[in-house]
C-alpha cells in the first residue's frame, strides 16, 4: 500500500506551507495503532528513546502528482535517556514539591 506523504506543521514545512493551503482542509480523527520507541545508542555510551506522538490530522485541499492527498500533522517528539553512564550524570537536586 502506498501512503501519502506528510507534512510536519511543527518542522520547517510551516514557511513552505502557504496559510491558504489550510482552507477548506478536513479535521481528521484517528486511533493510535502503535507507537513505537526509536533506539539509538549515542558514541557517549547514553541510550536515547525518542518516539513521535501524533496530536492532529488535517487532510488538505490539494493532491500530491500521483493523486493521494496531502496531510498535515501536529505532533510532538517524546525523547528519554536512558543507560546514561554515571560519569555523565550531575548530582541529583532536591525535590522542590514534597512527594503526594
Amino acid at each position: 500500500m502506498i501512503y501519502p506523504r506528510m507534512v510536519d506543521i511543527s518542522g520547517d514545512m510551516v514557511a513552505k506551507l502557504p496559510r491558504e493551503a489550510l482552507k477548506d482542509s478536513v479535521d481528521l480523527d484517528f486511533k493510535e495503532v502503535e507507537e513505537n520507541w526509536n533506539t539509538y545508542t549515542l558514541n557517549d555510551g547514553t541510550t536515547l528513546k525518542v518516539k513521535l506522538v501524533l496530536r492532529g490530522v488535517k487532510r488538505l485541499n490539494r493532491y500530491e502528482p500521483d493523486g493521494n492527498p496531502i496531510y498535515v500533522i501536529n505532533s510532538i517528539n517524546v525523547v528519554r535517556a536512558v543507560n546514561v553512564p554515571s560519569e555523565l550524570k550531575a548530582k541529583p537536586k532536591k525535590p522542590e514539591f514534597a512527594p503526594v
